[in-house]
């Protein structure tokens, strides 16, 4: 298939799926402890089953929320480029598949701990199960670019080493994002070790420019707990880039 139909396909895919999200990020974006919820803003109960996590806007009864706001079509926009990207450094290969499955997941996580700073085992806990299981049929096919084996190590390394900061710092780290490490380091081991640590290092290196930026706006303190799931997976979109297109 041609690159370019590859990468317009891929942003569709992206801002579609960006679109159907702002639904889920409604619901999963309450304070630890919290129910998720079930009714929208106005009062009236969501729909059950799949329909009530699937939609462009909280309520499909409100009529002032059927159009996207402006949130929700930044974030498709910003869905649709990633995507996009992935699809032109990585090329027609099988791992492809498997990022643009994950990013959707991945877009919803960073959206939820941004809002509340936490990250729901509903979604970390399969997204950590599909990345390895995704990523070994990708092995499978001919043309692949990467090692299932060293993307389960990589998995348990970052794993491990978030775990190790979290039980260091645990009011500055939450057990969420080591859970999100898992797949994370998976999807950056497949390219090998050198993407695994420079896509790390990226996630480290703009949560503390951010961090910086609050503390000379002067919106936050030195010790200040910020959403660090973002930044995590901000880091690992670009060891993905680089590793797709130096594979």
């Amino acid at each position: 298939m041609d690159a370019v139909l590859i990468t317009a396909v891929a942003l569709l895919w992206g801002a579609a799926f960006a679109l159907l999200l702002p639904r889920a990020a409604y619901r999963l974006a309450v304070a630890p402890g919290e129910p998720w919820r079930r009714a929208c803003p106005a009062g009236h109960p969501l729909p059950a089953g799949a329909a009530g996590w699937v939609g462009r806007t909280p309520c499909p009864r409100c009529r002032r929320t059927r159009t996207p706001g402006l949130r929700a079509v930044v974030a498709a926009l910003a869905c649709a480029l990633a995507c996009g990207a992935l699809a032109a450094a990585t090329g027609p290969r099988p791992e492809l598949a498997v990022w643009l499955l994950l990013a959707p997941v991945a877009a919803l996580l960073g959206s939820v701990d941004r809002a509340v700073r936490r990250l729901p085992d509903q979604l970390t806990l399969p997204l950590a199960a599909a990345a390895p299981l995704l990523l070994g049929a990708a092995a499978l096919v001919p043309g692949h670019r990467g090692s299932w084996a060293t993307a389960l190590l990589g998995g348990l390394a970052l794993g491990a080493g978030y775990f190790v900061l979290f039980l260091f710092n645990p009011g500055g780290l939450g057990f969420g994002d080591v859970k999100l490490a898992l797949p994370l380091g998976c999807a950056l081991g497949w390219y090998g070790w050198p993407v695994l640590f420079a896509g790390a290092f990226a996630g480290f290196l703009l949560g503390a420019l951010y961090g910086l930026g609050l503390m000379v706006l002067r919106r936050a303190r030195r010790k200040a707990a910020i959403p660090f799931g973002p930044f995590m997976i901000a880091g690992a979109f670009a060891g993905l880039l680089a590793g797709g297109l130096t594979a």
